[in-house]
Parts: C-alpha cells; structure tokens; sequence
C-alpha cells in the first residue's frame, strides 16, 4: 500500500465508503447476469472460496499471529460473518425470486435506520439534527430513483414473500455493522482473512440445502466464471475492506448511511451499461442522495450523556 493511498484514499472515509458502495452497486448488474447462468447459493459459494482463498495466501504470515486474539471471539467472528455476508447475501439472491427490484431497492433503504436505531440502543449515541436531516435527505432521494418519480409505483407496492426476506437480509447487514465496532485490534485484511473463512464454511450447508431442492446450476462460460471473478474481488473483497474502514473512521451509524448509494450507483451503471434512459428524476436523486451525506459527514456523533 503506497503512502499515497494510505493518506488521502484509505483515511478518506466518505470517498471509501463511496466506492465500497460503488463495488456492491456493480454487484447487482453482476447478480442480472446471473440470472439463469449461476444458482444464487453457488454465487455466494464460489464468492468465499475465491476471497478466502486470496487471503489465505496474502494474509499467511499475519493470520496465524492474529489467531491467539481470534480464537476468543470465534462466536463473534462467525456472527459477524453470518450476518453481514453469507446470509446477507443468501437471502437477497432468494429474494430476488420473489420480489421486484423495485421492493428490493426500497427496503434496502431500511438499512441505515436500522443502524442508528441500533447504534442509538446499544452505544448510547446520539445524532444530532442535521444527521437526522441528512439521513432523511438520502433516504428520500433513493425513493425517488427506484420508483423512477413516479408515486403511484410505491401506492401499487404490496409485501410478499421476497420483501419480508429482504427485511431479514437488512436486518443482518445491520447487524453486522454495527458489530465492526467491537471488532478485534487487527488489521482489516487479516480481520478479512477470519470472516472469508468463516463465511465459506456457512455457504456449505446453503450450498447442500440448494442441491437438494432446487438443484446447482455452476458457471460453465467465459460470461459466468468472469461474472464470479468480479463479484469475488470487487463486492466480496474491496468494497467490504473499504465498509470496515469506513466504520473505523467514523462509526457504524454514519457509515451505514453510505449504503444508500448503492440504488444511486446501479441506476447509473444501468444508463452506462444496460442503455437506460436518463430522466430529470435521476439527477434529482443524486443531488438529494450526495446532499445527504455531505451533511452526515460533517457532522460528529455526540455520546449520550
């Protein structure tokens, strides 16, 4: 890592939460072009295997030092994840089944409420107005765009089987944010090595559970081992390194907030690689959506006295 990186990219929290969020956006042109190519449990198989075995072989002097602190918080490690990748994203691909992307993109806005609701209860902070107004900025501005400025497409929306899924998935990214708080003193590569491991070890009985009942469909062409390679190395590996940074430099609860970026970013990878149109709602979202967060991260988290 050069010391340019270090300084002004890797200290840089909103600009490495920008591309984190960038990364999971590519993930969900990645995920269309799966559809019908790879079975969603062998995506999130073959994801882990590839991320731990890349840190398997970076990370092999570092690891086995960090294992002493490790094997004291293996429940932490394993919850952590759990919830943040394995199970995430097991039921986000379930989901995508039964729901549209349009419920999808808007329950996944329930992600930094859920954060600062949850960082409110358990470390006692306190935010401050405009925080809340950022919050509510983006929040809105992500509404926008998925349902494409038009109202009548929320009155329409109706819960199903794929929302309420999507709602757990939520539920556990947030959790899994908000437990990077009280993650071990190692280094965020290494402290990646523990959670890739962890979380190929949970696919494997997702990957049994598919097999027998809706059967593995592995990538067999250029287009889905490509599709893989991308969504092991981008979404799996850079975006997540960059979110625990991000959560280091400034809390789980202005962190989780970045994730609104993500129904920003897939609109505009649709417009750049799908050949959507471009509508004045667009714009009107970014400005919204990036309004938001340049409030949030301005702001300091206050402790509840």
């Amino acid at each position: 890592m050069t010391e340019f990186f270090r300084r002004y990219i890797y200290s840089n929290a909103p600009l490495i939460l920008s591309l984190a969020a960038l990364g999971w956006a590519g993930n969900t042109v990645a995920g269309r072009l799966a559809v019908g190519e790879i079975s969603p449990m062998v995506v999130v198989f073959m994801r882990w295997t590839i991320v731990a075995g890349l840190l398997a072989y970076t990370q092999r002097h570092s690891w086995p030092q960090a294992l002493p602190l490790i094997k004291g918080r293996l429940k932490w490690v394993f919850a952590m994840a759990g919830f943040g990748f394995t199970f995430f994203n097991a039921l986000f691909y379930t989901a995508a089944q039964y729901t549209t992307a349009i419920n999808l993109g808007i329950i996944q806005c329930t992600m930094p409420a859920y954060i600062i609701l949850g960082a409110a209860i358990i470390f006692r902070n306190r935010l401050t107005t405009l925080q809340l107004a950022g919050t509510a900025l983006t929040m809105i501005g992500v509404v926008i765009i998925i349902a494409k400025g038009d109202i009548q497409i929320l009155a329409q929306l109706a819960i199903n089987q794929g929302d309420w899924l999507m709602l757990l998935a939520c539920l556990f990214y947030s959790g899994y944010t908000i437990g990077l708080r009280n993650r071990p003193k190692i280094s965020n590569f290494t402290m990646m090595f523990f959670l890739a491991i962890a979380a190929w070890l949970l696919s494997l009985p997702l990957l049994l559970a598919e097999s027998l009942t809706t059967g593995l469909l592995w990538p067999d062409d250029l287009q889905s081992w490509l599709v893989i390679l991308f969504v092991a190395f981008v979404p799996s590996f850079l975006s997540q390194i960059f979110y625990m940074r991000g959560v280091d430099l400034i809390g789980p609860a202005r962190a989780g907030v970045f994730s609104n970026l993500v129904p920003v970013y897939s609109a505009a990878l649709g417009i750049l690689i799908l050949n959507e149109a471009l509508h004045l709602f667009h714009i009107l979202a970014c400005v919204l959506v990036f309004g938001g967060l340049a409030i949030i991260s301005r702001q300091k988290q206050t402790p509840a006295s």
